[in-house]
């Protein structure tokens, strides 16, 4: 029997029982309907920063809705909440004097960052400039641009035609841009780049590499947007991956752990090299926005998660993940078990041996209580909740271990 829910990246002609009913959590941990637990060494994807189960959270929300459940903010409408995470947020921001555009997600974060880059080319008299720059192995949503932009062919397979102004360069090779620049600079509004690229693999940025690229934009004109839709909120253990790098974009999108996922919440900190160009005219009306864009109640459980991760101080817990996980993982390839370990921070990956199924050492550990994401055919992350504990995160390793060995 089919499930009536078509489910997002998976087979549609799946049978229902061939899902996992998950039915509660509690810090790391989730539980399905047959009361098996698991470790959520994925952070649901990408985004549980704070562990599932917090109370303070659901409370703040219940009562931002028996006040305000939402109220739009376009045209002069706002309200105190959404003003007040803006502000948070601008201050956490490596801008100066930023501005928080919202959205309900990541991917109308970057579309959102995309149309922006595009629109201030245009408000400056340079409309040429259209075109963008993605990486290969980069993940950028899944709204047209973002697909456009990203460098995983499979996820733009069969939904062409897309954005054709968009040049994709090698992952890594910071020349392959300079050269790109020299030929077409002039008519490039943006490169797009995630500073650890997470979906496509989870490769941190080679030494110097963000910072030359700040460089060369600046050299050429072209703006940059760093898509911290996973790394923002903490997952490097500051509240951006820019700062973590000591590299300034002229925008951040941003999601995923600013609620932890409680509510859909996502945004774009805009910089002054776009907001100088907005805000000359005051007659100009920015024609974008989203029938949630600033949703109090989304704020408040955004509000309810930054106060957990500042009283707790789990910022303090990326560098324990970094040991245990990543650790555990270098010690794996040192031994021949997998062919590398990948990551920084709080975000790891373990590249399989030949011959191993991502999937199928997935389902091993899934039987050994550990859920982690497999990455096409040969690629096993991790990006666990910084609550999670010193014998989890250990656990974590073992049960690919294990896996691996009862593959083998």
């Amino acid at each position: 029997m089919r499930s009536p829910f078509l489910h997002p990246f998976a087979r549609p002609a799946a049978a229902a029982e061939d899902f996992i009913t998950i039915t509660r959590g509690e810090g790391a941990l989730v539980w399905d309907d047959n009361e098996n637990d698991y470790i959520d060494a994925i952070a649901s994807l990408w985004y549980c920063n704070v562990g599932h189960g917090r109370w303070e959270i659901v409370d703040q929300v219940a009562s931002q809705m028996a006040v305000l459940e939402n109220y739009n903010t376009f045209d002069i409408f706002t309200n105190e909440t959404v003003e007040t995470f803006a502000a948070f947020v601008a201050a956490a921001a490596p801008m100066e004097d930023s501005r928080i555009f919202f959205t309900s997600s990541g991917s109308e974060a970057v579309e959102t960052a995309l149309k922006l880059a595009r629109l201030t080319h245009s408000l400056k008299g340079d409309g040429k400039r259209t075109e963008f720059v993605g990486r290969v192995n980069s993940y950028h949503g899944v709204a047209y641009g973002g697909v456009s932009v990203q460098g995983l062919p499979l996820n733009q397979q069969g939904f062409g035609p897309l954005l054709d102004t968009v040049h994709q360069v090698s992952a890594h090779d910071i020349d392959e841009i300079e050269k790109l620049f020299e030929r077409s600079g002039s008519t490039i509004a943006a490169v797009i780049t995630e500073p650890v690229q997470g979906a496509g693999g989870v490769y941190p940025p080679a030494d110097g590499y963000l910072a030359r690229l700040r460089d060369l934009c600046d050299e050429y004109g072209v703006l940059l947007i760093f898509d911290e839709v996973i790394t923002g909120f903490g997952r490097l253990g500051s509240w951006f991956a820019a700062s973590h790098y000591g590299v300034v974009p002229d925008m951040i999108t941003f999601a995923k752990g600013c609620t932890s996922g409680y509510l859909p919440l996502g945004g774009v900190v805009v910089g002054e090299a776009v907001l100088d160009v907005l805000e000359a005219d005051p007659n100009f009306i920015l024609r974008h926005g989203y029938t949630y864009s600033g949703h109090p109640s989304a704020c408040a459980a955004a509000l309810a998660n930054t106060a957990i991760l500042l009283e707790e101080n789990l910022f303090d817990r990326v560098p324990v993940i970094a040991e245990r996980i990543g650790g555990g993982l270098t010690a794996l390839a040192a031994m021949g078990a997998i062919v590398e370990a990948r990551g920084v921070g709080g975000i790891w990956s373990a590249e399989l041996q030949p011959g191993l199924s991502a999937p199928a050492v997935r389902n091993e550990m899934l039987k050994r209580g550990v859920i982690a994401r497999p990455i096409g055919l040969s690629i096993i992350a991790f990006c666990p909740p910084f609550v999670t504990t010193d014998e989890q995160l250990d656990q974590c390793v073992v049960a690919l271990r294990e896996a691996i060995a009862a593959l083998s």
